[in-house]
């Protein structure tokens, strides 16, 4: 009997920002949630799935312009190519909204005036430091290092007329919330970070509409603002299932509100446990039941980046690999709370080892054995040993484990316990020995059980793969002659049909790859991104390679000869403890050495560091930077989107030669 038949279970990710493709990072996030959404319909719940696009904001308005064609025309491309990204990887979404979405915009506008019409929003002036690439206003205690505290990048002195959201008059409400309901934030470790870091030291109103850019959605009552991102994009959640500010929401809202999961990334949990359900405390709707930051898919040889042409696309690794092979090893490789690591060499090893010779090998003995001993007819003559019953055991305790990993968001686990079952399988075909059982007449009763129990054990993992290998079940299943088993059906072992007979000719499931002839493959892809990124920079210093920054006030030359600059050759660095920004470079500067720490995690590992000649400030007066004394600071250019570059002398110079 189905556990859960006709319950609606409603799951969403985060909306993909339309500023350019997706890598494989954020590609990791609508698999997720499609390995969660297809398991809940495994469990027969009635689920809709909902994903799509943020297209508005002034970092797309400025990338429209760069292109030289409309917002709208951008957004339309990239939200194409995010959405065929999707479809590519076999996400089974129900509903990909834009929002650019004319009944999204309408609601959006109305969402804004009934929160000015109760007097949660009033107009103000906002002054402050904005980050232009996150679109979010910051104060200084709130900076890290000086930067943004979400992207690491520079922030500039902002002032505009704007409308602000109170978000102090829910603050008590929410932190009741999320004490009342400890399932609410996930893991319990953004639960914590959100609470200590932002609610329990006050939450500042929201700027929450902006008059320095035109692409967003107009205040239907003042439309020389628009509305802020955050607002625009958050609300999506509601819009996208028929709600109406008016009253008139649709009976899809009304069963699917309050909504079971947002799966959103650890870097926008902020915007999720505190912006938004202010927003429908305001609204007087409920929250949604839980909130999931997963955490990050990080690239193994460092940032991404194409200058540097290690810039991992879906379609890329596709190519390489096929659809559910990327499945399995971005589902795979990532913690429940914490980052996960993406690199070649480890998705060739994952490749050969669990997918070509755990699984593939195993299916194909199996069905090659039942062909070669009994024509492919497999039958069950239960001519029993101890083994068989390990075996059983193993299968069936699989099916229980999985699930309930599945019912705690622990996705990998779950896949690991899966794999267990083939593991055990071929551990099983070692121990009984087909090959030599076959030799012997008085066995065959032994050998066509043994071969009836590895198609029943492939049968149960098959089916069970099927949420996050959908493909890759279809054709073993298909291989086996017999249909996917429901949940239920996994309970039980044996119901593989006796007398049933498997394909004539076993396929190919993945191929072992050779890890040379794939990174050479691999270099291609990535000269193709340098090359690409290098007619980029030519195309853009041709047009405008200027930078406009605020000016400072002049200074006589005796406040500059105070400074003293010298090169220094960086002889050894670390990343400082606890700090997701700061690095801890030990410096040669003539024969002393100073301790230097710099916020620049983000663009340089610390073993690129070491090496390294540097321009230094050597007379800086020393401090602590999270705890760890710094003698001195290192100098970098930065360009419009916030990257760094450590300034080098252009010829080689001794360490300690004086800049002047």
């Amino acid at each position: 009997m189905c556990r859960n038949c006709g319950k609606p279970y409603y799951i969403t990710t985060a909306i993909a920002y339309t500023s350019g493709k997706p890598h494989i990072g954020n590609t990791y996030e609508a698999i997720l949630a499609d390995s969660i959404a297809r398991y809940k319909r495994e469990q027969g719940y009635d689920v809709f799935f909902q994903t799509g696009t943020d297209e508005h904001g002034q970092k797309i308005e400025l990338k429209a312009k760069e292109a030289g064609i409309t917002p709208q025309e951008f957004v339309d491309g990239v939200a194409s190519q995010i959405q065929g990204i999707w479809d590519m990887m076999n996400t089974s979404y129900d509903k990909f909204i834009r929002t650019t979405d004319k009944d999204h915009e309408a609601q959006v506008q109305k969402i804004f005036k009934k929160l000015y019409d109760q007097g949660d929003i009033y107009k103000g002036y906002y002054e402050g430091l904005y980050c232009t690439p996150c679109e979010a206003f910051f104060t200084e205690s709130q900076l890290v290092d000086g930067k943004c505290p979400d992207c690491g990048r520079e922030v500039q002195p902002a002032k505009e007329e704007a409308y602000f959201f109170k978000m102090s008059k829910y603050a008590d409400r929410l932190i009741q919330h999320i004490n009342e309901h400890p399932e609410f934030i996930q893991p319990v470790s953004r639960k914590n970070e959100m609470m200590n870091n932002f609610l329990l030291p006050g939450l500042q109103d929201l700027c929450v509409s902006r008059t320095s850019f035109t692409w967003g959605i107009p205040v239907s009552f003042d439309p020389k603002h628009v509305t802020y991102v955050w607002l625009d994009a958050l609300t999506n959640y509601i819009t996208g299932i028929g709600y109406d500010c008016d009253g008139n929401s649709t009976e899809q809202f009304e069963k699917l509100w309050p909504a079971d999961l947002h799966l959103i990334g650890k870097d926008i949990i902020r915007f999720h446990t505190i912006y938004w359900p202010i927003f429908l405390m305001a609204l007087d709707l409920p929250l949604p039941k839980q909130v999931f930051g997963h955490p990050w898919l990080l690239q193994g040889d460092g940032k991404m980046s194409k200058s540097k042409g290690n810039v991992l696309y879906a379609d890329t690794l596709v190519d390489f690999f096929g659809v559910d092979a990327v499945r399995y090893f971005v589902l795979h490789e990532m913690p429940f709370d914490n980052d996960g690591v993406i690199s070649w060499e480890l998705m060739v090893e994952r490749m050969n080892s669990d997918l070509a010779n755990v699984l593939g090998n195993l299916v194909n003995r199996t069905i090659s054995m039942s062909n070669k001993y009994f024509g492919g007819v497999v039958t069950d003559s239960k001519v029993s040993d101890t083994v068989d019953e390990d075996l059983k055991a193993v299968v069936l305790e699989a099916v229980k484990k999985a699930d309930d990993k599945m019912e705690k968001l622990r996705v990998a686990d779950a896949i690991s316990e899966i794999f267990n079952i083939f593991r055990r399988s071929n551990k099983y075909i070692d121990e009984t020995m087909p090959w030599a059982l076959a030799k012997d007449e008085a066995q065959k009763g032994r050998l066509e059980t043994v071969l009836y129990n590895l198609t029943e054990a492939i049968t149960i993992g098959a089916s069970l793969l099927e949420s996050f290998m959908p493909d890759t079940s279809a054709r073993i299943l298909a291989q086996l002659n017999t249909k996917k088993r429901s949940l239920e059906e996994m309970e039980t072992f044996g119901l593989y049909p006796s007398g049933n007979r498997v394909t004539e000719k076993p396929e190919i499931l993945f191929a072992r790859m050779d890890l040379k002839e794939v990174m050479e493959k691999v270099e291609a892809v990535q000269a193709a991104q340098r090359a690409e990124a290098g007619e980029a920079e030519s195309g853009e210093a041709a047009s405008e390679d200027v930078i406009d920054i605020e000016a400072k006030p002049e200074i006589e030359y005796e406040d500059f000869a105070k400074l003293q600059f010298q090169v220094g050759e960086i002889i050894a660095c670390e990343e400082v403890p606890k700090s997701k920004k700061l690095l801890c470079s030990q410096v040669r500067v003539g024969s002393q050495v100073k301790q230097i720490v710099s916020g620049i995690k983000a663009h340089y590992s610390a073993k690129e560091m070491v090496g390294k000649k540097v321009m230094v400030v050597v007379n800086l007066k020393p401090a602590k930077l999270a705890g760890v004394l710094s003698e001195g600071m290192l100098l970098c250019a930065e360009d419009a989107d916030g990257n760094l570059s450590l300034m080098t002398p252009e010829k080689p110079m001794p360490a300690g030669a004086e800049i002047c």
